[in-house]
Protein backbone atom coordinates (compact mmCIF):
# COMPACT_ATOMS: atom_id res chain seq x y z
CA UNK A 1 0.00 0.00 0.00
CA UNK A 2 0.88 3.66 -0.39
CA UNK A 3 -0.11 6.23 2.23
CA UNK A 4 0.52 9.96 1.92
CA UNK A 5 -1.13 12.93 3.65
CA UNK A 6 -1.33 15.57 0.93
CA UNK A 7 -2.34 18.29 3.40
CA UNK A 8 -3.18 18.08 7.08
CA UNK A 9 -4.17 20.97 9.31
CA UNK A 10 -6.94 23.26 10.37
CA UNK A 11 -6.83 24.96 6.95
CA UNK A 12 -7.37 21.84 4.85
CA UNK A 13 -7.08 18.05 4.81
CA UNK A 14 -6.64 15.33 2.20
CA UNK A 15 -4.91 11.94 2.27
CA UNK A 16 -3.95 9.72 -0.69
CA UNK A 17 -4.05 5.95 -0.20
CA UNK A 18 -3.40 3.26 -2.81
CA UNK A 19 -3.28 -0.51 -3.04
CA UNK A 20 -2.11 -2.52 -6.05
CA UNK A 21 -5.28 -1.80 -8.05
CA UNK A 22 -7.12 1.00 -6.22
CA UNK A 23 -6.48 4.68 -5.52
CA UNK A 24 -8.56 6.87 -3.22
CA UNK A 25 -8.59 10.16 -1.38
CA UNK A 26 -9.90 10.51 2.14
CA UNK A 27 -11.27 14.08 2.17
CA UNK A 28 -10.45 16.87 -0.27
CA UNK A 29 -10.44 20.00 1.85
CA UNK A 30 -8.50 22.37 -0.38
CA UNK A 31 -9.16 23.80 -3.82
CA UNK A 32 -9.16 21.18 -6.55
CA UNK A 33 -6.11 22.71 -8.27
CA UNK A 34 -4.10 22.44 -5.04
CA UNK A 35 -4.94 18.77 -4.69
CA UNK A 36 -4.10 18.17 -8.36
CA UNK A 37 -0.65 19.74 -7.84
CA UNK A 38 -0.11 17.72 -4.67
CA UNK A 39 -0.95 14.47 -6.44
CA UNK A 40 1.32 15.36 -9.34
CA UNK A 41 4.19 16.00 -6.92
CA UNK A 42 4.00 12.36 -5.77
CA UNK A 43 3.61 11.11 -9.37
CA UNK A 44 -0.10 10.37 -9.09
CA UNK A 45 -2.77 11.26 -11.63
CA UNK A 46 -6.19 12.39 -10.36
CA UNK A 47 -7.73 10.71 -13.43
CA UNK A 48 -6.83 7.38 -11.82
CA UNK A 49 -8.69 8.01 -8.54
CA UNK A 50 -11.40 5.45 -7.84
CA UNK A 51 -13.14 7.31 -5.03
CA UNK A 52 -13.19 10.16 -2.55
CA UNK A 53 -14.26 9.18 0.97
CA UNK A 54 -15.50 12.05 3.15
CA UNK A 55 -15.13 12.02 6.94
CA UNK A 56 -17.52 14.93 7.62
CA UNK A 57 -18.96 18.06 6.08
CA UNK A 58 -16.69 20.82 7.46
CA UNK A 59 -15.09 22.99 4.78
CA UNK A 60 -11.52 21.95 5.59
CA UNK A 61 -12.52 18.42 4.51
CA UNK A 62 -14.79 19.02 1.48
CA UNK A 63 -13.68 22.21 -0.30
CA UNK A 64 -12.36 20.41 -3.39
CA UNK A 65 -14.66 17.38 -3.38
CA UNK A 66 -17.21 18.66 -5.89
CA UNK A 67 -14.67 20.06 -8.34
CA UNK A 68 -12.62 16.86 -8.39
CA UNK A 69 -15.69 14.65 -8.77
CA UNK A 70 -16.99 16.67 -11.72
CA UNK A 71 -13.61 17.11 -13.40
CA UNK A 72 -12.51 13.47 -13.19
CA UNK A 73 -15.82 11.63 -12.82
CA UNK A 74 -14.94 10.39 -9.31
CA UNK A 75 -17.51 8.75 -7.00
CA UNK A 76 -18.00 10.33 -3.58
CA UNK A 77 -18.57 8.00 -0.64
CA UNK A 78 -20.04 9.09 2.67
CA UNK A 79 -23.02 8.37 4.93
CA UNK A 80 -26.47 9.85 4.38
CA UNK A 81 -26.39 12.48 7.13
CA UNK A 82 -23.00 13.75 6.02
CA UNK A 83 -24.12 13.82 2.38
CA UNK A 84 -27.21 15.84 3.28
CA UNK A 85 -25.07 18.32 5.23
CA UNK A 86 -22.36 18.71 2.59
CA UNK A 87 -24.29 18.53 -0.68
CA UNK A 88 -25.47 22.19 -0.72
CA UNK A 89 -21.81 23.28 -0.54
CA UNK A 90 -20.14 21.18 -3.25
CA UNK A 91 -22.24 21.87 -6.33
CA UNK A 92 -24.04 19.49 -8.67
CA UNK A 93 -22.78 15.89 -8.62
CA UNK A 94 -23.79 13.20 -11.12
CA UNK A 95 -26.24 10.75 -9.60
CA UNK A 96 -24.01 7.77 -10.30
CA UNK A 97 -21.16 9.42 -8.37
CA UNK A 98 -23.19 9.82 -5.18
CA UNK A 99 -22.37 6.75 -3.11
CA UNK A 100 -24.25 6.70 0.19
CA UNK A 101 -22.65 4.27 2.62
CA UNK A 102 -25.47 2.32 4.22
CA UNK A 103 -23.13 -0.33 5.59
CA UNK A 104 -19.84 0.50 7.30
CA UNK A 105 -17.92 -1.71 4.83
CA UNK A 106 -17.18 -0.76 1.20
CA UNK A 107 -15.16 -2.85 -1.25
CA UNK A 108 -13.47 -1.23 -4.26
CA UNK A 109 -11.42 -3.65 -6.37
CA UNK A 110 -8.70 -4.98 -4.01
CA UNK A 111 -9.34 -2.43 -1.25
CA UNK A 112 -11.74 -2.63 1.70
CA UNK A 113 -12.75 0.62 3.40
CA UNK A 114 -14.42 0.44 6.80
CA UNK A 115 -15.99 3.52 8.35
CA UNK A 116 -16.21 3.92 12.11
CA UNK A 117 -17.87 6.50 14.33
CA UNK A 118 -15.88 9.37 15.80
CA UNK A 119 -16.95 12.16 18.14
CA UNK A 120 -17.02 15.59 16.51
CA UNK A 121 -19.51 18.43 16.06
CA UNK A 122 -20.72 17.30 12.66
CA UNK A 123 -23.75 15.46 11.29
CA UNK A 124 -22.36 11.90 11.39
CA UNK A 125 -18.54 12.07 11.39
CA UNK A 126 -16.47 8.99 10.58
CA UNK A 127 -12.92 7.77 10.56
CA UNK A 128 -11.75 5.25 7.98
CA UNK A 129 -9.83 1.98 8.15
CA UNK A 130 -8.39 1.07 4.75
CA UNK A 131 -7.31 -2.53 4.17
CA UNK A 132 -5.55 -4.32 1.32
CA UNK A 133 -4.31 -7.84 1.94
CA UNK A 134 -2.84 -7.82 5.44
CA UNK A 135 -1.97 -4.11 5.37
CA UNK A 136 -4.10 -1.54 7.24
CA UNK A 137 -4.04 2.27 7.25
CA UNK A 138 -6.27 4.43 9.44
CA UNK A 139 -7.44 8.04 9.36
CA UNK A 140 -8.32 9.33 12.84
CA UNK A 141 -8.66 13.11 13.05
CA UNK A 142 -11.33 15.47 14.40
CA UNK A 143 -11.70 13.35 17.52
CA UNK A 144 -13.47 14.82 20.51
CA UNK A 145 -12.14 11.92 22.55
CA UNK A 146 -10.39 8.60 21.99
CA UNK A 147 -13.27 6.11 22.06
CA UNK A 148 -13.09 2.33 22.36
CA UNK A 149 -14.15 2.06 18.71
CA UNK A 150 -11.30 4.30 17.56
CA UNK A 151 -8.88 2.40 19.79
CA UNK A 152 -9.96 -0.93 18.29
CA UNK A 153 -9.38 0.29 14.73
CA UNK A 154 -6.00 1.89 15.40
CA UNK A 155 -4.77 -1.07 17.42
CA UNK A 156 -4.90 -3.17 14.23
CA UNK A 157 -3.27 -0.62 11.92
CA UNK A 158 0.21 -0.43 10.40
CA UNK A 159 0.05 3.26 9.46
CA UNK A 160 -2.09 5.94 11.13
CA UNK A 161 -2.85 9.61 10.64
CA UNK A 162 -3.74 10.72 14.18
CA UNK A 163 -4.91 14.10 15.38
CA UNK A 164 -2.66 16.21 17.61
CA UNK A 165 -4.65 19.39 17.22
CA UNK A 166 -3.71 21.82 19.96
CA UNK A 167 -1.66 22.64 23.02
CA UNK A 168 -4.17 23.10 25.82
CA UNK A 169 -2.39 26.08 27.40
CA UNK A 170 -1.97 27.86 24.08
CA UNK A 171 -5.66 27.36 23.40
CA UNK A 172 -6.79 28.53 26.86
CA UNK A 173 -4.73 31.73 26.74
CA UNK A 174 -4.93 32.33 23.00
CA UNK A 175 -7.11 34.66 20.89
CA UNK A 176 -10.10 32.38 20.26
CA UNK A 177 -13.44 33.45 21.77
CA UNK A 178 -14.58 31.51 24.83
CA UNK A 179 -17.33 29.62 22.97
CA UNK A 180 -14.86 28.30 20.39
CA UNK A 181 -12.35 27.31 23.06
CA UNK A 182 -15.08 25.44 24.90
CA UNK A 183 -16.10 23.62 21.72
CA UNK A 184 -12.52 22.55 20.89
CA UNK A 185 -11.93 21.25 24.41
CA UNK A 186 -15.25 19.35 24.52
CA UNK A 187 -15.99 15.70 23.74
CA UNK A 188 -17.06 16.77 20.23
CA UNK A 189 -14.00 18.91 19.57
CA UNK A 190 -10.37 17.95 18.96
CA UNK A 191 -7.61 15.92 20.61
CA UNK A 192 -4.86 17.91 22.33
CA UNK A 193 -1.18 16.99 22.12
CA UNK A 194 -1.42 15.38 25.57
CA UNK A 195 -4.56 13.46 24.57
CA UNK A 196 -2.77 12.21 21.47
CA UNK A 197 0.24 10.96 23.39
CA UNK A 198 -1.93 9.13 25.91
CA UNK A 199 -4.01 7.62 23.11
CA UNK A 200 -0.94 6.17 21.43
CA UNK A 201 -0.06 4.27 24.62
CA UNK A 202 -3.37 2.42 24.33
CA UNK A 203 -2.73 1.16 20.79
CA UNK A 204 0.83 -0.15 21.18
CA UNK A 205 1.18 -3.86 20.50
CA UNK A 206 3.72 -6.19 18.88
CA UNK A 207 2.97 -4.70 15.45
CA UNK A 208 5.40 -1.89 14.59
CA UNK A 209 3.39 1.24 13.78
CA UNK A 210 4.10 4.39 11.84
CA UNK A 211 2.03 7.21 13.30
CA UNK A 212 1.78 10.56 11.56
CA UNK A 213 0.60 13.41 13.77
CA UNK A 214 -1.75 15.74 11.91
CA UNK A 215 -4.62 18.20 11.85
CA UNK A 216 -2.61 20.72 13.89
CA UNK A 217 -4.17 24.06 14.69
CA UNK A 218 -2.35 26.94 13.02
CA UNK A 219 -3.08 29.22 15.99
CA UNK A 220 -2.87 26.91 19.01
CA UNK A 221 0.00 24.57 18.20
CA UNK A 222 3.43 24.17 16.63
CA UNK A 223 4.74 21.00 14.95
CA UNK A 224 7.80 20.97 17.22
CA UNK A 225 5.63 21.31 20.32
CA UNK A 226 3.20 18.59 19.27
CA UNK A 227 6.05 16.21 18.48
CA UNK A 228 7.94 16.91 21.72
CA UNK A 229 4.82 16.57 23.87
CA UNK A 230 3.89 13.21 22.37
CA UNK A 231 7.45 11.85 22.50
CA UNK A 232 7.84 12.87 26.14
CA UNK A 233 4.66 10.99 27.07
CA UNK A 234 5.83 7.89 25.19
CA UNK A 235 9.27 8.02 26.82
CA UNK A 236 7.71 8.34 30.28
CA UNK A 237 5.76 5.15 29.57
CA UNK A 238 8.72 3.11 28.33
CA UNK A 239 7.77 3.13 24.66
CA UNK A 240 10.86 3.04 22.49
CA UNK A 241 10.90 5.31 19.49
CA UNK A 242 11.84 3.57 16.21
CA UNK A 243 11.66 0.17 17.92
CA UNK A 244 8.04 0.00 19.01
CA UNK A 245 6.81 2.90 16.94
CA UNK A 246 7.71 5.65 14.49
CA UNK A 247 6.35 9.17 15.02
CA UNK A 248 6.42 11.91 12.39
CA UNK A 249 4.57 15.11 11.53
CA UNK A 250 2.20 15.77 8.64
CA UNK A 251 2.74 19.00 6.74
CA UNK A 252 -0.21 21.37 6.46
CA UNK A 253 0.92 22.83 3.12
CA UNK A 254 2.30 19.97 1.01
CA UNK A 255 2.51 16.18 0.73
CA UNK A 256 4.58 14.54 3.47
CA UNK A 257 5.35 11.15 4.99
CA UNK A 258 5.01 9.25 1.71
CA UNK A 259 4.99 5.63 2.89
CA UNK A 260 5.02 2.34 1.04
CA UNK A 261 4.28 -0.63 3.27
Amino acid sequence: MIFCPLFSGSSGNSTFIASNNTKILVDAGLAGKNIEKALSSINQNPKELDAIFVTHEHTDHIKGVGVLSRRYDIPIYTNELTWNAMSPNIGKIKDNNIKIISDKHVNIKDMDVISYKISHDAADPRGYEICAGNKIACIATDLGFFSDEVKKRLYRANVILLESNHDTEMLKFGPYPYVLKKRILSSIGHLSNDDCGKAIIDIINDKFKKIVLGHLSKINNYPELAYKTVINILNENGIKLNKDINISMANRNMPSNYTEF
